[in-house]
């Protein structure tokens, strides 16, 4: 068998996971090994990250639809099932952004859905 060298090899890929560590704090920024399992847990703490981003706008739409449409004396589930009703088809993000800065479009949403 042929001897391989692997030294350009080697080095780009240990230099690549330290490139992508740069910032962590102590060995974890420096030392290959180390780096290498930080990077590895980081990437999978970035993918979990990306799904729960989603949920908590979602969470923080429905605290404020509830919140104004509470000042109508209705109650968020009610909201939503007079939306479906009307067939006013609003997702939640915008509803929301409607309750902060339009609330006068918003009390019309809530008049056309009673």
């Amino acid at each position: 068998m042929v001897r391989v060298k692997r030294g350009n090899v080697a080095r780009n890929r240990r230099n690549k996971i330290l490139k992508i560590a740069k910032g962590f704090c102590g060995a974890h920024s420096s030392l290959f090994r180390i780096a290498n399992q930080q990077v590895i847990k980081s990437l999978i703490y970035a993918y979990v990250g990306r799904k729960e981003k989603k949920r908590r706008f979602r969470q923080l739409w429905i605290i404020r639809i509830n919140a104004a449409a509470r000042k109508y004396s209705l109650r968020y589930s009610r909201f939503i099932y007079n939306l479906k009703q009307a067939k006013v088809l609003l997702n939640r993000k915008m509803l929301s952004q409607l309750a902060i800065l339009d609330p006068s479009s918003f009390s019309n949403i809530v008049d056309a859905t009673r």
